[in-house]
């Protein structure tokens, strides 16, 4: 019976929580819809709530909010808008903090989580995943002697959350492991290892 019973929890569990976390997102997109008056609820012109309106309207802005912006009239709007948030002190900080590390994850050029990595961290002998994020700058790289690389050293199981280093690039140990499969390889505790395979892979930082 101990047996069938956890067997079964082995089914529900991912499935449950999976749920949860989908439900918790289409939620809290639809209650984006909480910020319109009432004349323009979707409820009142349908006559009920429809879970998952607020998840459609939220990819709709999303998406037009980025049509606008590739051409030239938007791009000049978004300057425009930058501009004046550039005149509120505290927001500016904050915004242009978060731009610049959004601009740098998500941009197709750019170098950060594009490789995982195994470095030893806390201490010497115990080895952990990292991400490169790219080489060091500013006046810290004017006092690092020989090739340092900037990683980012994730905790687990909420990658979310890490630890900034900047290496010897001798210290650090490229894996033929995507960035997708290494973050569930931290998620899982090790638990889900990704397959084993040896590929042949050109310098760090060169490709």
């Amino acid at each position: 019976m101990k047996k069938y019973f956890i067997t079964g929890l082995l089914i529900w569990i991912p499935l449950a929580i999976t749920f949860m976390v989908l439900a918790w997102i289409v939620g809290t997109l639809d209650a984006i819809l909480l910020w319109l008056p009432s004349d323009y609820q979707p409820s009142r012109y349908i006559g009920f709530d429809i879970p998952g309106v607020g998840l459609v309207a939220s990819l709709l802005i999303v998406f037009f909010t980025g049509l606008i912006a590739a051409n030239v009239l938007g791009q000049k709007l978004v300057k425009l808008w930058e501009a004046l948030l550039a005149r509120i002190p505290v927001v500016k900080s904050i915004y242009y903090s978060v731009k610049q590390v959004s601009d740098t994850l998500f941009s197709s050029s750019g170098q950060a989580f594009r490789k995982a990595l195994l470095v030893q961290y806390p201490r010497q002998g115990s080895w952990t995943i990292a991400f490169l994020t790219g080489k060091p700058g500013g006046d810290a790289a004017n006092h690092l002697r020989g090739e340092y690389v900037s990683i980012y050293v994730p905790t687990t199981p909420n990658p979310t959350s890490g630890f900034f280093l900047m290496m010897p690039r001798e210290d650090v140990i490229e894996l033929d492991m995507s960035v997708d499969e290494a973050l569930k390889y931290i998620i899982s505790m090790g638990v889900v290892a990704p397959p084993t395979r040896r590929v042949e892979r050109p310098a760090l930082l060169n490709q």
